[in-house]
C-alpha cells in the first residue's frame, strides 16, 4: 500500500526581514521529522516540495536526517498562498516586522475565509484543485512498495485535508490554525481509494522535544 507523507515546512523567520526562511528552529524541526520518518521505515520515497525557501531547505534538512541521497523534486503546485497579497485584498496593510502573532493569525483567519468565500474571484479554487492535483500525479507514481514525502505548507495542507473531510470553510480554516510546523499528516492509498490516515501528526515534538513544537 503506497503512503503519501505530507509534511509542513519549518518555521519560517516571522517577524524577520525575510519571512521565507528557516529559522534555526526551524532547521532542528526539519532535521527531527527527517529521524521520524526514517524511524518509519520509507519504502524507496519520492521527494517532492514545492519552490519556497522554507519548503527547499525542509526538503533538503529532512532528506539528509533521513539518510536520504539526492534532491527534492520542485512543484510549484505545492507552494503557499501568498498571504500578503491575501491581507492587502480582504483586510488591512500587514506590519510585515510586527511580533504580534496572535494578532496576525487574527487577519490571517478573516482574509483567508473571505477568500474561500468570495464567489466572484476563484482564486482558492485554482489554489485547491492544483495541490489536489499534484498530489493525484505523485500518487500515480507509487507503486504498490513506494513511498513518498512531500514538504509543503499549513494553507495546502488545510485545502487537501480539507477536501478529504469535505468541510465548510470554516473547517478548513480550524485546520490551518493547528497546523504544527513539521508536522507529518499521512495519506494512503489503497483498493478503496485514497484515505486521510493521520493529519497533524507532531509526536516527535512530545518529552523533551517539546521545545521544538511552534504553530507559525
Amino acid at each position: 500500500m503506497p503512503v503519501v507523507h505530507l509534511v509542513r515546512h519549518g518555521q519560517a523567520s516571522f517577524g524577520a526581514e525575510t519571512y521565507d526562511v528557516l529559522s534555526d528552529l526551524g532547521r532542528r524541526q526539519a532535521e527531527a521529522t527527517g529521524a521520524e520518518l526514517a524511524r518509519r521505515g520509507l519504502r524507496d520515497p519520492l521527494v517532492v516540495c514545492g519552490t519556497l525557501n522554507r519548503q527547499r531547505d525542509t526538503a533538503e534538512f529532512l532528506m539528509k536526517a533521513a539518510g536520504l541521497d539526492g534532491r527534492p523534486r520542485v512543484d510549484a503546485r505545492w507552494d503557499e498562498y501568498d498571504h500578503i497579497e491575501l491581507l492587502r485584498r480582504y483586510g488591512r496593510e500587514p506590519d510585515e516586522s510586527s511580533e504580534d502573532r496572535q494578532g496576525f493569525q487574527q487577519l490571517l483567519d478573516h482574509a483567508l475565509e473571505a477568500w474561500i468565500t468570495d464567489v466572484d474571484h476563484d482564486g482558492w479554487e485554482r489554489f485547491r484543485t492544483g495541490a489536489l492535483t499534484a498530489l493525484e500525479e505523485v500518487i500515480a507514481e507509487l507503486g504498490p512498495g513506494r513511498d513518498a514525502v512531500v514538504v509543503t505548507s499549513g494553507g495546502v495542507l488545510s485545502a487537501v485535508c480539507g477536501a478529504f473531510l469535505s468541510t465548510p470553510p470554516a473547517g478548513t480554516i480550524a485546520l490551518h490554525k493547528v497546523v504544527v510546523n513539521a508536522a507529518i499528516t499521512t495519506i494512503t492509498v489503497g483498493r478503496s481509494g485514497t484515505s486521510l490516515l493521520a493529519f497533524n501528526d507532531h509526536a516527535h515534538f512530545a518529552g523533551d522535544r517539546r521545545e521544538l513544537l511552534t504553530y507559525r
